[in-house]
């Protein structure tokens, strides 16, 4: 039984991220159709990372007090409402309002994760959760070359939408659709009726995202340590993630094909990682080793990057610096969900969420202004610094806690 819920929830994420991929590479073009300035398209793609930043920690706490099920119907039905108005968007401010609609929705997948760890124990919960980094990467190996497929078709299209953009935001929508009727029909409640209750009278469905709730958060000796450590190694791997494709342009000249072939590369290598090789590096090694080791690997890795001379070169380095951005992103929520109780695995997951949606929204403006001033290995060599200084601060607030 608990592999059929690991194999729909896996379903559900994979035909999640599938339709929100599609949108990725045709958003700036859509918002350049109603004469959108670069700034402004910055601001349109930071929408849906700055909405989510608040939406995720929500989700996960009343998913906590209401149950997985329900927040999944619920926060589905926004992304469904989101892309259709995408696709019927005449004007800028409809663009934002489905993006930002989008992202107090979407974050679901703090909620999956929680599903994940419901029906899970803490041996097999990394294996499970990097089930979700799985679905999550091939969503966006597919995603964005089904995207361009039903560009290159809607704009054969005539009348009185944009198709070229409107067919791919129907698709999106009809795929999340989908996706919730596969949780109505197939996906049980984890959470047992005593345990929304308890929960309830605790008062979590109050405790959504505050500044003052993050501050109490970090002041957790080991949960705060983790969620630091989240923040900033998602920052510095953000900025290999929003940046490449201009550092991929003026560096190395690679078309957008081309980048898009490194970039399905590079999500090829971390699905391995997460789907194939996490269960028995986390039966093998401790999680909080696999944390610092990860952290390591990162910063050799960010430099690799930033100075690699030719393409070849380019394609060895990204193999370790995948290895570790699909060890990290699953080993992290594992230590999470297992450092609090019960009753906080949602909430503390859409927290997890909240904090790496900051850093899509910081990295992007600073990785191009850092490439504007400093040069194209400028992104690159300030993401190693920062995981440089993470190393000794994971060192010190992980590792003995290991060793005890």
């Amino acid at each position: 039984m608990e592999r059929n819920k690991l194999i729909t929830i896996f379903a559900i994420v994979f035909v999640d991220l599938l339709g929100f991929s599609i949108l990725i590479p045709l958003i700036p073009f859509y918002a350049k159709l109603f004469a959108a300035s670069d700034t402004v398209v910055g601001l349109l793609v930071a929408s849906y990372a700055a909405a989510q930043f608040v939406g995720a920690p929500i989700l996960g706490r009343w998913s906590d007090v209401y149950g997985r099920r329900p927040i999944l119907l619920i926060s589905i039905l926004g992304t469904v409402a989101g892309f259709i108005i995408l696709g019927v968007a005449n004007s800028l401010w409809l663009l934002f309002a489905s993006r930002v609609l989008d992202g107090l929705t979407g974050g679901n997948i703090s909620v999956a994760q929680a599903y994940i760890t419901d029906v899970t124990d803490e041996q097999n919960r990394a294996r499970g959760l990097g089930m979700i980094g799985a679905a999550f990467g091939l969503g966006f190996i597919i995603g964005p070359a089904l995207g361009g497929l039903l560009s290159a078709w809607g704009a054969t299209f005539a009348g009185g939408l944009n198709w070229e953009f409107a067919l791919p935001a129907f698709v999106a929508a009809s795929l999340a659709a989908f996706n919730w009727l596969g949780v109505f029909l197939w996906l049980p409640e984890s959470l047992t009726v005593e345990e929304r209750a308890a929960n309830r009278q605790r008062g979590g469905a109050k405790r959504g995202f505050s500044f003052r709730t993050l501050r109490e958060v970090l002041q957790r000796p080991f949960i705060g340590s983790l969620l630091t450590v989240r923040f900033f190694y998602s920052l510095a791997f953000g900025l290999f993630q929003t940046i490449f494709p201009l550092y991929a342009l003026n560096r190395l000249g690679l078309e957008a094909a081309q980048t898009a072939y490194v970039l399905t590369y590079v999500g090829v290598l971390v699905v391995l990682v997460q789907g194939v090789f996490i269960g028995r590096l986390t039966a093998r090694y401790d999680e909080r080793r696999l944390l610092f080791y990860s952290t390591v690997l990162m910063t050799i890795s960010l430099l690799g990057w930033a100075f690699a001379p030719s393409l070849l070169v380019l394609l060895v380095v990204l193999i370790p610096l995948a290895l570790a951005g699909g060890i990290f992103n699953t080993v992290i929520n594992s230590a999470l969900t297992k450092a609090v109780t019960r009753e906080e695995v949602g909430g503390m997951l859409g927290l997890s969420a909240a904090l790496e949606s900051l850093t899509r929204v910081i990295a992007p403006s600073s990785g191009g202004v850092l490439i504007q001033l400093l040069g194209t290995a400028a992104p690159g060599a300030v993401g190693a610094i920062i995981t440089a200084v993470l190393i000794p601060y994971t060192w010190r607030t992980l590792m003995p806690r290991t060793a005890a």
